[in-house]
């Protein structure tokens, strides 16, 4: 499928260097976060799975989300480790955390509605989302060659240049608050 093959490629692609410090969170559909009952999500016994996401994510100097478009928005999976992850309220791991999203579809948009609504998720956790023009990957079915690498090379610059332009900004912004 073009969307995991997307995901595959980002985390196996050396695409900002091997000294970026970028580390990746990889979660799907395979994980238990369908289960989870969120009338506990202030609760301090957390299931095993949200803390290791709250692990992962307090542990990173940045987070980037990459989503498919599922019916003009995010999975609910997405949606529900982001309501595990925003507790407690105004001090979860994800407040002031540098975020950069990437999307894919099969559809000619890329994705655009999934991150513009992702974008509103966050702003609600006080996550602040890399200011720069979008990565949205169109017929992500179509996109890859044989090997599993983006078939377009345009497309595989352009990922390559917004990734190291969000490590950039994550450290000009961890810079900043040790100021």
């Amino acid at each position: 499928d073009g969307f995991d093959d997307f995901i595959i490629g980002v985390k196996n692609a050396d695409v900002a260097g091997a000294n970026s410090g970028l580390a990746y969170i990889v979660f799907g559909h395979d994980g238990p976060w369908d289960d989870f009952n969120l009338a506990d999500l202030d609760g301090s016994d957390k299931p095993a799975g949200v803390r290791a996401l709250l692990d992962a994510i307090g542990g990173a100097d940045a987070v980037l989300f990459a989503t498919p478009e599922f019916n003009y928005s995010i999975p609910g999976v997405l949606k529900n480790a982001i309501d595990w992850a925003s507790r407690p309220a105004f001090e979860s791991v994800l407040r002031g955390r540098p975020t950069a999203i990437l999307s894919a579809s099969p559809s000619t948009l890329g994705g655009v509605r999934a991150q513009v609504h992702l974008r509103d998720v966050l702003s609600a956790t006080l996550t602040p989302v890399y200011p720069s023009p979008d990565f949205l990957l169109a017929s992500a079915h179509k996109a890859f060659d044989e090997a599993g690498g983006l078939a377009d090379e345009a497309t595989a610059q352009f990922l390559q240049r917004y990734l190291s332009g969000f490590i950039d900004w994550a450290r000009k912004m961890a810079a900043a608050d040790r100021t």
